[in-house]
């Protein structure tokens, strides 16, 4: 019966395949399998539930009605330990003859993935397992369970189905044509454990409709007005064999055609081949990160169309918004690349060959993800399968699940700073959030595993001091990834002793402090003692121990300063040297991946608010307000992205002209718009007791701020008129408030509603 390892439930149902299908071609999907059991039903139903899972992904047809609204089940987890199933109550589906049909593509545990197009990565093919349960007003009950008397076929209409290259789809074929034979039972050659879907369903969101459409060459082109993730919906009047093609991009050309270069190899296509008359289509098996789709092989008059977002059903629980139109604009591309790239895990972007579960971006942006979105559950997920995939050495592949991706190294072993980050990062914030403890007890030994793996690769062939700071090869590192200041990757790269170093600092504080929260105090001195070493070998190594580098880059004052590796007075010092740095490069932006989320903070926290809010609000390349004037709808990976001239200029800097504008890690800069702007931040876990403190600057004459926290809704809502403060704020049930006010006047406040003014000059 195949491989069924431990599971939540006990199967009776066995895993089935097309034994006659052989699939070996590299780099491509398979075809996709259509499983099919007709059955007849004599008795009243009172229910029935269907229980589902594959290696692939598929979606399941009672009598030509779909089954639930869940995209890409059954959801993508690290096959090898964990596979989800799914339920469904289909009651209302059945009739006296039925036909269930289950068509299975070969998703992520059998397609093309990563950028290097490997597949059959846990199956050698699709494989199906399900149990429709009924039960019948009489008390008896009825299982429909796949196994041999399961019929099967790969001629169905799908003929491809890819999440990079788009699908194919044959409207001509209707199952009355289609032949089949006797499914076969499938050993699986993996044995993950079985359980019911924690994590949150991918499902339909926003329609676009569009708001221009063009003839260029032979193709339309249609705008929908905002980068997304999703798919988009079209309605034909048809011609049985007509061809209609729809391309998908983010940008178009100087012609006004589809700008698919940095695509690479995704084809993001729907190949539709047509039948007589009127019909209507949307794909089930893939999904593209775009704005411009363009249209061939119809008219414009003969086709209707629209898209809708597609992303994991992750609930909106926070806002922001200001008097500049430009931040909140920016406020809304921040929360839609991580719409974008909430797709069942955190991916990196929604177009490209790559869509997958870097944990350096959402490490560095969890804190503000978790203000605008309940990530909980869709979280806990992701970290179920890093645990499950830590290496026996501590490190954390780059990407999870890895799908033995092992980029920037080979060396599975080593540790990445920021990037396995992830592993303290992400329970940390997911805690500050929430309050719930579980999160941080589910992760801990992985987050002392790691760290410790981060202390053995510092301490590796070094002395004294040197043993904590984190100097192996740069190239096993990203070092400063993507720093505007400088043009190579190598050159990132080579910046990873100091992030790295600062990175073990504050993995040890906060790994030391979730050790006191849960109670062990071996642990929590033994990993501030890491933090304490690491911190001073920093400053003595690379400062004049004045808060002065050596060696000066943003960066390098950023993670110290906002990781409290410097004391006081060096603090102080460093941040008026960052300043000077941020004014020099006209207060521009010039941190990496690490240091962006910070760097506002650094400033701001530390003497140098007019600093930051002269970076925030600069609208010169790089800026994160230069994307918006250029027409951005979503965060980009580069902060170059476009010139002026809306062409792209990035060149040959060792990424192979790397470039996404539908990237969500500096958008991290959401965080400074929610605490400091705004002023909303925990002062325990979960907001029983919060602050407000607003940081007024950067010629802002109001800002708001909602977050519906565990106990309810928050509300920092202040203007400024004639030189007066004024502040609305709400404070939920059974929680305090301290507010601060810009006069630094300071109020205690329990339950309630409250209005608050005073004088201030800005």
């Amino acid at each position: 019966m195949g491989k069924l390892s431990h599971s939540d439930r006990q199967w009776k149902a066995k895993w089935i395949t097309d034994g006659e299908y052989v699939f070996k071609e590299k780099k491509i999907s398979p075809v996709p399998m259509v499983f099919r059991k007709s059955f007849e039903i004599s008795k009243k139903v009172v229910s029935a539930e269907l229980y589902s899972t594959a290696l692939g992904t598929y979606v399941f047809t009672i009598n030509d009605i779909r089954v639930g609204e869940d995209y890409f089940t059954p959801g993508f987890t690290s096959y090898k330990y964990n596979l989800q199933y799914q339920k469904y109550d289909v009651t209302h589906l059945l009739r006296e003859d039925n036909t269930i049909l289950g068509t299975v593509s070969g998703g992520w545990a059998v397609g093309a993935f990563v950028y290097s197009r490997r597949n059959r990565l846990f199956a050698d093919r699709q494989a199906l397992l399900a149990e429709l349960i009924i039960t019948y007003e009489d008390g008896t009950k009825e299982l429909v369970a796949t196994d041999e008397s399961w019929e099967v076929s790969t001629e169905g209409p799908l003929r491809y189905g890819d999440l990079y290259d788009g699908e194919e789809y044959d409207a001509r074929i209707s199952d009355e044509s289609i032949k089949y034979h006797k499914a076969i039972l499938e050993t699986l050659r993996i044995a993950p454990s079985i359980s019911k879907a924690i994590g949150v369903p991918v499902r339909e969101h926003e329609k676009f409709e569009p708001i221009s459409v063009n003839k260029v060459g032979d193709e339309l082109i249609y705008d929908f007005g905002q980068n997304f993730a999703g798919i988009v919906h079209f309605s034909i009047n048809g011609k049985e064999g007509q061809q209609i093609e729809i391309k998908h991009a983010e940008i178009l050309k100087e012609d006004g055609s589809l700008n698919t270069d940095f695509l690479r190899s995704a084809k993001a296509r729907i190949l539709y081949t047509a039948r007589d008359g009127q019909q209507e289509y949307a794909p089930n098996f893939t999904y593209m990160g775009f704005r411009y789709v363009s249209v061939s092989g119809i008219d414009e008059k003969e086709i209707s169309i629209y898209a809708r977002a597609l992303y994991s059903d992750v609930k909106e629980i926070g806002s922001f918004t200001c008097s500049n139109e430009m931040i909140n604009r920016l406020q809304e591309n921040i929360k839609w690349g991580a719409k974008s790239n909430f797709v069942e895990i955190p991916t990196d972007c929604p177009q490209r060959d790559e869509r997958m579960g870097w944990t350096g971006d959402i490490a560095l942006f969890a804190a503000t993800a978790c203000f605008n979105f309940d990530m909980k559950d869709f979280l806990k997920k992701w970290l179920r399968d890093m645990r499950s995939e830590q290496l026996s050495t501590g490190g954390i592949p780059n990407t999870i699940p890895s799908n033995g991706f092992g980029f920037p190294t080979t060396m599975p072993p080593v540790a990445v700073d920021f990037w396995g980050d992830a592993s303290v990062l992400v329970p940390w914030a997911v805690y500050q959030a929430t309050g719930d403890k579980s999160v941080l007890s589910e992760n801990y030994d992985m987050m002392k595993k790691y760290v410790k793996a981060c202390k053995n690769w510092a301490g590796l062939f070094s002395f004294g001091k040197h043993r904590y700071i984190w100097h192996t090869p740069s190239t096993l590192h990203f070092g400063d990834w993507v720093a505007p200041d400088v043009p190579k990757m190598s050159q990132w790269q080579k910046r990873s002793k100091w992030t790295a170093t600062a990175s073990l600092a504050n993995t040890a504080h906060l790994v030391s402090k979730v050790a006191g929260i849960l109670g062990n105090p071996d642990d929590e001195v033994y990993f501030r003692n890491i933090y304490e070493k690491t911190s001073d070998a920093y400053t003595s190594i690379f400062t004049d121990g004045n808060g002065k580098l050596l060696e000066e880059f943003q960066t390098a004052y950023v993670l110290p300063i906002h990781f409290n590796i410097f004391n006081e007075a060096a603090k102080e010092k460093a941040a008026e040297n960052l300043a000077q740095l941020v004014k020099a490069n006209d207060y521009k932006i010039g941190t990496g991946f690490p240091g962006t989320p910070y760097i506002l903070f650094a400033l701001a926290d530390n003497g140098q608010k007019e600093a930051a809010f002269k970076m925030l609000m600069n609208t010169d390349c790089p800026s994160w307000l230069y994307e918006v004037k250029m027409g951005a709808t979503t965060i980009w990976e580069r902060w170059d992205g476009l010139d002026e001239n809306g062409n792209c200029p990035i060149g040959d800097d060792g990424t192979d002209t790397m470039i996404s504008y539908n990237h969500y890690a500096s958008g991290a800069v959401g965080d400074f718009l929610y605490r400091r702007i705004a002023g909303i931040e925990p002062v325990v876990a979960g907001y029983r007791k919060f602050r407000i403190a607003p940081l007024v600057g950067g010629g802002l004459t109001f800002a708001r701020g909602e977050l519906n926290s565990p106990y309810g809704k928050i509300v920092s809502d202040w203007s400024i008129s004639e030189n007066r403060f004024i502040i609305k704020i709400t404070v939920p049930e059974d929680t305090t408030c301290h507010l601060i006010m810009p006069d630094e006047s300071e109020k205690f406040l329990s339950a309630g509603e409250y209005s608050f003014e005073c004088n201030i000059y800005c």
